[in-house]
């Protein structure tokens, strides 16, 4: 463990963890966030580009490209909170390391537009950028927390219509909005900043009454009929641990290729914290490595 991990640490569980635990009012969460934004390091050469897609908009992030290929990527924020300009730091840092430009959308959130409204706006998005020309498997997905969720759950419905992204990976993904993994209670204490006590008023927020079983909300419980390779991170002492290995065992179960990357004593989606953190910079290399070896392998039909 890094001293920097170990400061980052303490100033989570003490301060952040804390004040996330109070916080009722996602407008102020939301503030709080995006000030936060100005405190992730952005990549030397890192370009930012508004733009819509089909209607949602959203922004590209990007660090010399060098490859055709994308990343489509759902930001997280317990579906509450987030936006490009919280992620895009992270997603720079990713583009650099794989050569991929990034699109990040501006998705609808709750509690202003609740579920499904999220995975709507996803899938609008991947519709928008297979019309701009770009094929299916030259698309990677990937997301963090509930985003991660909801690309999961954006997975699944591609995977039912015969469409196959090129390869898929999440930080830390919320995979269960029914609250049944054992490390959401086990690890409440351990998790540096997640309060675990927060998630009945978030889901109340965000699925507004619907049931938290349903597949589209909870990618768990989600069919994957031929998926590619999937890449998921999480670490050991977080809650939402066993949303992560209980996923890749039910893919794994229908036949998807998984690598699960499960580290130490680290806080929730710590990759964001890329250009500060070694473990964060670590974590993204592992995540580059994984897209590099799926785009680098023969493709179906020898394409």
């Amino acid at each position: 463990m890094s001293l920097r991990q170990r400061l980052l640490n303490g100033f989570l569980r003490r301060v952040e963890k804390p004040w996330l635990a109070r916080v009722t009012d996602p407008a102020m969460e939301r503030r709080a966030f995006d000030r936060a934004a100005r405190f992730f390091r952005t990549p030397p050469f890192a370009c930012y580009l508004p733009d819509d897609v089909a209607g949602v908009p959203g922004d590209w992030a990007w660090v010399r490209p060098s490859r055709d290929e994308i990343i489509l990527y759902i930001h997280g924020g317990a579906h509450l909170i987030g936006s490009p300009r919280t992620h895009r730091a992270m997603l720079a840092r990713l583009s650099q390391m794989t050569g991929l430009r990034v699109f990040l959308p501006d998705y609808r959130l709750a509690p202003e537009n609740p579920f499904p409204a999220s995975l709507q706006d996803a899938r609008t998005v991947w519709q928008g950028l297979v019309a701009r020309g770009y094929a299916p498997d030259r698309i990677v997905l990937g997301g963090d927390s509930s985003g991660g969720g909801v690309m999961l759950a954006l997975l699944a419905a591609l995977l039912a219509d015969g469409q196959r992204p090129a390869a898929a990976f999440a930080f830390s993904p919320w995979t269960d909005l029914t609250l049944s993994g054992e490390s959401f209670t086990s690890n409440a204490a351990r998790d540096v900043l997640l309060p675990a006590s927060q998630a009945e008023t978030v889901l109340e927020y965000y699925l507004a009454g619907q049931s938290p079983d349903d597949p589209r909300a909870s990618p768990l419980f989600a069919t994957f009929p031929d998926a590619p390779p999937i890449f998921l991170q999480a670490a050991k002492t977080e809650i939402l641990r066993d949303d992560t290995l209980r996923m890749a065992g039910a893919l794994r179960a229908q036949g998807a290729e998984v690598t699960v990357d499960l580290w130490g004593h680290l806080p929730h989606v710590w990759p964001i914290f890329q250009g500060w953190l070694p473990e964060a910079d670590e974590a993204l290399g592992r995540v580059a490595g994984f897209i590099e070896t799926v785009l680098r392998a023969p493709r179906p039909g020898g394409s």
